[in-house]
């Protein structure tokens, strides 16, 4: 089963509050060359819009991974877990 068939089993519970933040959006666009957050995030949370100039943050899909927090290189994504009753839901089975 690929990653992607995986994900598609994952459930979530969406806040109306997002609790993924790019922390200084000038960073992203002046001093992050290669924008590796469009690529590191496994659920694909940051997307860079090319006609806004700007990381767009899509939190409602995040797997709750922390990968971000390691990854960018800057340190510029605010990121915590989402408020209690919210976020992913995992099952097995």
């Amino acid at each position: 089963m690929k990653l992607d068939d995986k994900l598609y089993l994952v459930r979530f519970n969406t806040d109306k509050l997002n609790h993924i933040k790019i922390a200084n959006p000038s960073v992203c666009l002046q001093q992050c060359q290669d924008k590796p957050c469009t690529r590191f995030c496994p659920a694909h949370v940051y997307d860079w819009d090319e006609e806004e100039k700007r990381i767009a943050v899509g939190y409602e899909g995040c797997l709750e991974c922390g990968t971000c927090l390691i990854g960018c290189p800057f340190g510029n994504i605010d990121w915590k877990y989402p408020r209690g009753g919210f976020g992913v839901s995992w099952k097995n089975g």
